[in-house]
């Protein structure tokens, strides 16, 4: 999964932090930005991140995903997605196993939030559909969607920035979040590369 760069100097400043805190223990406040969007006041400490529980986000990464449509087009924020009107996207069946995992976000950071997402496409019968997804409305309370308990997170799961999916499947458009949150223990036994969730979960779903 491919992170923006501020993402990735983030997570070198939180590894050197790791290695300080063995030894003494910090209260650096969080960046006041990333990528220069301004975080809400009142959020935690890198080594309490889940002070202000549940988590929040204030930006997020955007992603879309077209099955068994005619000419994918979709426009949220500066993002863009225009293809063929005279193309059949393949099914979602036609992945296997592999959907709906595959499903991902990588443009980004985008501020919350932008006008809602505008979509016009084809249905697998020919149908022509347009629809307008408010993704503020659908995340009005702005928490971050995952499956584990506070206590489960572990301290260097801050400045997370979701991933916000919108998938238009023939008439139906769904809208899911993914977090990549570290967590204290291994989620697969036996593999140090499993301490964090990738969940995905769905927030929206609407048939035209």
């Amino acid at each position: 999964m491919r992170r923006p760069a501020w993402a990735a100097v983030f997570l070198i400043s939180l590894a050197l932090t790791g290695c300080q805190a063995a030894t003494t223990k910090t209260t650096q406040s969080l960046p006041d930005t990333f990528n220069g969007i301004p975080r809400p006041s009142g959020r935690g400490t890198i080594t309490d991140v889940v002070a202000d529980w549940p988590l929040r986000f204030f930006a997020h990464d955007f992603g879309t995903s077209c099955y068994s449509i005619y000419g994918c087009n979709i426009r949220y924020g500066n993002y863009r997605r225009a293809e063929p009107e005279d193309e059949l996207k393949l099914s979602s069946a036609s992945i296997g196993d592999k959907y709906p995992n595959n499903l991902s976000a990588s443009a980004g950071p985008v501020r919350n939030f932008p006008p809602p997402a505008i979509v016009t496409w084809r249905s697998k019968d020919g149908t022509p559909l347009r629809a307008e997804i408010d993704i503020a409305e659908i995340f009005k309370d702005q928490l971050i969607l995952h499956n584990l308990k506070r206590e489960e997170i572990s301290l260097n799961a801050s400045g997370i920035a979701p991933g916000i999916i919108l998938e238009v499947n023939d008439r139906t458009i769904s809208v899911y979040m993914r977090a990549h949150i570290p967590t204290k223990q291994l989620q697969v036994p036996g593999n140090r590369y499993s301490d964090f969730r990738y969940d995905l979960i769905k927030a929206f779903s609407h048939t035209y």
